[in-house]
């Protein structure tokens, strides 16, 4: 039982039961220590039930009674079958608190599972101490302002609290050697401008908040956004990256081209004139226009020269026309119809103001932003490059045209000598038409034999290649669940080597080893002496069987062969008589040794009944119900004073 003893002391101390080093088995525990035992325990299987049982015994007899049958009956509602009650604490038998504590040691939650439930890693030792901590707050009892000690200032005075505040903050990324020696021309040296500015001008994260108490706040936005993206990243590639069957950085590559032909086709469809403008009508309600209008400034949009067709152009040169005449005719008071009889001074006049509308067009256009001009230019230049492509594409074709018109013009003067030529050209080219006919189907019938082979090997290929596809994302699936599992045991077994360094060094692991391995070939020796000693009862009884057998076979025989010549013979009859009250002594014999086997059996069980009673402390128990009594007595005669008193 020393063994079993010790394992259930050191279960107790780990749930928090204060048992003191002098403790060495169950037999030393008091009823004050069975008691803090107990009540631990359920705290840690049912914390709701065990919330409101004291970890103590209270000074009066009557409250004690409670406290035992509210213990008893916790135990009972937690599952535990055996005989209890508030004697069990009270006056504590040493195999009834033995297996209650066996249960209730059984009942605790394993470290697995708490472990599966918990995270793992440095961060659990963290947590354990930041609880360790919060309890020990919370254990300190709360006191008025008026009434705090300098110590209680410190740990019960409200801290500092601030909103969650966030601002955007710029992080230095490094860039690798090789990567920056690939870098030509204007990019390394941005790449090391960037880098200079990084390290001499931009402030450290903490300086970049306005306020100190958003670092915290901005530090965790930026790191989840961070995860957040790097998560989404993984999301991509997983559902969409690996059915590109390309590699990363080629993805992301051709994403970006997407993107930013997707960008150029926005910025090149909201740079061209809207047809409704040209007539008066309203303008286009886009987002990417309105930017772009913004982008432009103040100025007007007809003061903005743009890059259009020939139609458009004279579509805005004929209703120009009739849009300046009003304009005119408000500024300088001249007539709505222009007069083919006007001076020289007018016109002069005129050029100079449409010389000085110009050069304020021109400078209103310089002041541009740069962005303007590159987007502008950018959207001009794919316009003129389209409408180049388009215009070769018509050159072309028209050539073509051109030179069959030719050739046929050059026919018609001699057409009557001609066109027998042309009809021999023609049928020889019929007959060339229909031969090669011939030898194409001859070519024909194998090629699409071919094809349709190489077309069945495509779609065995293709269904091949998904089939790999869905083994790669399979394994990348295991992949990912195997690092998953790696980072957790590599977290667990920091986990272990913390406590593990945390743990006492003076306890021998060897010892404890050397302990369990004795006490398994004492129990295999033990197991196999029983078996022994079981063959070896098996083995007697049925010699007894045999021996009781033979025995009353061969009296019979004897009382048969004797009873025949006593019928004859005196002496003979003496002889049966003898032979008689020989078997009779021997079976009372063998009666006397099965009763005193009995007897003996039942000493021995009555010794140990009488060992089980002496370990069961049955005196000092009653000595300790009669002192308990007496005291009840008093309690009671006190309270009865009390009453008369009143």
């Amino acid at each position: 039982m020393e063994e079993v003893d010790n394992i259930l002391i050191h279960a107790l101390k780990q749930v928090g039961t204060e048992v003191s080093e002098e403790t060495g088995s169950i037999k030393q525990f008091t009823s004050e220590l069975i008691v803090e035992a107990v009540v631990r325990c359920i705290r840690v299987i049912d914390p709701g039930l065990g919330s409101a049982l004291p970890t103590f015994l209270p000074p009066g007899m009557s409250a004690r009674f409670r406290v035992g049958m509210s213990l008893a009956q916790a135990c009972q509602d937690i599952g535990y079958k055996g005989e209890i009650g508030y004697q069990t604490f009270l006056y504590s038998n040493e195999p009834e608190i033995r297996s209650l504590l066996m249960f209730l040691v059984e009942k605790l939650p394993r470290e697995s599972a708490e472990a599966s439930d918990q995270p793992t890693g440095k961060s659990v030792v963290l947590q354990k101490a930041i609880a360790a901590a919060i309890r020990a707050q919370l254990a300190v009892p709360w006191l008025p302002p008026n009434c705090r000690l300098p110590l209680h200032g410190e740990t019960q005075s409200p801290g500092a609290q601030h909103n969650f505040h966030v601002q955007p903050l710029s992080l230095p990324h490094c860039t690798k050697g090789p990567g920056k020696k690939q870098l030509k021309g204007g990019q390394g040296s941005l790449i090391y401008m960037l880098e200079d500015y990084q390290r001499d001008v931009l402030p450290p994260v903490t300086a970049q908040p306005s306020h100190q108490a958003s670092v915290v706040a901005s530090i965790l936005e930026q790191h989840t956004a961070e995860l957040s993206a790097a998560q989404e990243w993984d999301n991509e590639w997983n559902t969409q990256g690996l059915l590109s069957r390309l590699t990363p950085q080629e993805y992301r590559s051709r994403k970006l081209a997407r993107l930013r032909k997707r960008i150029e086709e926005q910025l090149r469809s909201a740079a061209l004139p809207c047809p409704e403008s040209a007539f008066g009508g309203p303008r286009s309600a886009s987002d990417l226009s309105e930017l772009l209008q913004a982008f432009r400034g103040s100025a007007p949009s007809d003061h903005i020269l743009t890059k259009g067709t020939h139609f458009t152009h004279t579509q805005k040169f004929t209703f120009t026309q009739v849009r300046t005449a009003p304009r005119a005719q408000h500024k300088h008071a001249a007539p709505p119809i222009l007069s083919g009889h006007q001076s020289e001074s007018d016109m002069q006049l005129r050029q100079q103001e449409e010389q000085a509308s110009l050069q304020q067009q021109f400078q209103q256009l310089s002041a541009l932003p740069c962005l303007l001009s590159c987007v502008h230019g950018g959207c001009v230049w794919v316009q003129v490059l389209d409408e180049l492509k388009q215009r070769e594409l018509g050159n072309s074709e028209k050539e073509e045209k051109m030179q069959v018109k030719k050739k046929t013009i050059d026919l018609l003067p001699d057409a009557d000598d001609n066109l027998p030529k042309l009809q021999a050209v023609v049928e020889a080219s019929a007959k060339r038409v229909v031969h090669l006919a011939s030898q194409w189907e001859k070519h024909r019938a194998p090629l699409i034999d071919e094809h349709r082979r190489l077309k069945e090997i495509c779609s065995n290929q293709d269904l091949e290649s998904s089939r790999k596809l869905s083994e790669i994302k399979s394994l990348h699936d295991k992949i990912r669940v195997s690092t998953e599992e790696a980072k957790k045991k590599e977290e667990i077994y920091k986990q272990l080597v913390t406590e593990l360094e945390n743990l006492p060094q003076d306890v021998s692991r060897s010892a404890y080893t050397q302990r369990i391995l004795e006490i398994v070939s004492n129990i295999k020796k033990q197991k196999e002496e029983i078996t022994k000693i079981l063959s070896d009862t098996k083995e007697l009884q049925k010699e007894i069987n045999s021996l009781t057998g033979k025995l009353d076979r061969t009296f019979a025989v004897t009382d048969e062969l004797v009873f025949k010549d006593a019928k004859k013979d005196e002496s003979v009859r003496k002889s049966y008589k003898y032979l008689a009250a020989l078997h009779e002594n021997c079976n009372q014999l063998i009666q006397t040794i099965e009763d005193t086997g009995t007897i003996l059996r039942e000493i021995r069980d009555l010794e140990e009944q009488i060992e089980t009673e002496n370990s069961s402390k049955t005196v000092a128990n009653l000595e300790r119900i009669l002192d308990d009594y007496k005291a009840i007595r008093q309690e009671n005669s006190a309270l009865a004073a009390k009453v008369r008193e009143g």
